[in-house]
């Protein structure tokens, strides 16, 4: 069985590699990756495969950041939506911006809005609220 995708669209590398480091201590069964910027998470989700390709298959969710270059988080946000493939696909926006109003992210179809730094048991608590309950349970132990 596959692991279950989480799809992380973050322009800092930094960021990217503590988030990625923080699920794959605290939620061992679920693969993240990450599009650095607005377009490359537009492209993964909805793009128009190349030749010889498939459609990427949807993860479970998108972590999305706000403040991409080349499409806006908004925008990317909005695009989703509107795109009959993604229109229901779950979407938590995840800023350190502290200027940005939740409203606007609830107002164009998020899921949900969290501040960066990222405490791990309120998005546990956030992904059961939005109905993935599935990947709230701890990860099993492997003690090989």
């Amino acid at each position: 069985m596959n692991k279950p995708t989480f799809l992380l669209v973050e322009d800092d590398p930094q960021a990217a590699i503590l988030l990625k480091r923080i699920f794959k201590k605290k939620a061992r069964d679920i693969t993240i990756t990450v599009a650095s910027d607005g377009a490359e998470a537009l492209q993964y989700l909805t793009g128009t495969p190349t030749a010889g390709q498939q459609l990427q298959e949807l993860p479970a969710l998108v972590l999305l950041d706000l403040d991409l270059p080349k499409v806006h988080g908004l925008e990317v946000l909005r695009r989703l939506r509107a795109h009959p493939r993604t229109a229901t696909l779950p979407v938590i926006i995840l800023t350190s911006d502290r200027e940005i109003d939740a409203a606007t992210g609830y107002t164009l179809g998020a899921n949900s809005f969290m501040r960066k730094p990222l405490d791990f048991d309120e998005f546990l608590r956030t992904i059961v609220k939005i109905g993935l309950v599935t990947f709230a349970k701890p990860a099993a132990r492997s003690d090989n």
